[in-house]
């Protein structure tokens, strides 16, 4: 498991990982502090290190995930979703197999980030019609 974060998201990046700390392995790309970063360079670190195979998937976290989800997805091998709720994040594990989620942090509180993250963890890709559909993402 990979951690990234900007400024935006670097509180609810350290809650997670102190949550997580006896529970996952996880690497954290950063940031280290409140001050402000480029959120590109943290959702390509993340990205690349889980298209390598470095690791099998990914949390990014900013304001509103948006703009990490977008850089992470420019990544060959990379379906990063954006998840506000548990639904979600369940929904794109089971039919999208997404690799790397996106959280917004100024719209989810700490228990739902823990419950988004859990529920995708523990969810299998269906597989099916949907492993068509996903083989049919990359071009």
């Amino acid at each position: 498991m990979q951690f990234g974060a900007d400024h935006g998201g670097y509180e609810l990046k350290e809650k997670l990982k102190q949550y997580y700390d006896e529970k996952l392995i996880f690497k954290d790309f950063g940031t280290d502090s409140l001050e402000s970063v480029d959120y590109p360079k943290i959702a390509y670190l993340v990205a690349d290190s889980v298209a390598s195979g470095e690791c099998e998937s990914g949390i990014l976290i900013c304001r509103t995930g948006i703009g990490m989800s977008i850089t992470a997805n420019k990544v060959k091998g990379i379906r990063c979703a954006l998840c506000y709720n548990e639904k979600v994040g369940i929904l794109c594990k089971e039919h999208n197999n997404a690799n790397i989620i996106a959280l917004p942090a100024d719209m989810i509180s700490f228990e739902e980030a823990v419950n988004i993250i859990n529920n995708w963890l523990n969810t299998k890709f269906a597989g099916g019609r949907h492993e068509i559909r996903v083989n049919m993402i990359e071009r």
